[in-house]
């Protein structure tokens, strides 16, 4: 069983799958709900301050390298364009919900990795970033958990 822990711990740090992969594995795994929440979040949240500190520095270090630039240059656009998409949509007053609801609706291309590099790249405080971000990984925890109850149940139920 703490196999399935450490696994899904590690999906939730990958980047592009994080909680969506790793909440549906914890608890079609036998990890009980609120264990699975815990893991899959902190697993998910670690990450988080070393994206906003370093992340971007990283990536526009590399972006000119040869063998790394075009990935690092794939992931500035995609935090770049993030980051255009939320100040559009939210002015500089809305940006701390609308980053929030970006990182907490699981859809592709969203989520805490890609939302704090945003945050970073807009310059965005520390604090409420980290924040933001920590209320939407829940927010997405909620909706894949329930998602996920709801597919296990109906394939016990049906299978």
């Amino acid at each position: 069983m703490l196999k399935h822990y450490v696994i899904a711990f590690l999906i939730s740090m990958v980047p592009l799958i994080e909680l969506r992969g790793a909440l549906p594995y914890a608890l079609a795994n036998g990890i009980p709900t609120l264990p699975a929440y815990l893991v899959c979040m902190v697993g998910n949240m670690l990450p988080v301050p070393l994206i906003f500190f370093f992340a971007r520095k990283v990536l526009e270090w590399g972006a000119d390298k040869k063998f790394t630039g075009r990935f690092f240059t794939f992931c500035l656009e995609k935090g770049h364009k993030a980051g255009e998409k939320l100040q559009k949509k939210a002015g500089s007053k809305g940006l701390f919900i609308a980053l929030l609801l970006f990182v907490g609706i699981p859809l592709p291309g969203t989520g805490a990795w890609t939302g704090t590099l945003a945050a970073s790249i807009l310059d965005m405080d520390f604090k409420s970033s980290i924040l933001a971000v920590l209320l939407g990984v829940l927010l997405a925890a909620i909706i894949m958990g329930v998602g996920s109850l709801l597919v296990i149940n109906g394939i016990h139920l049906f299978g």
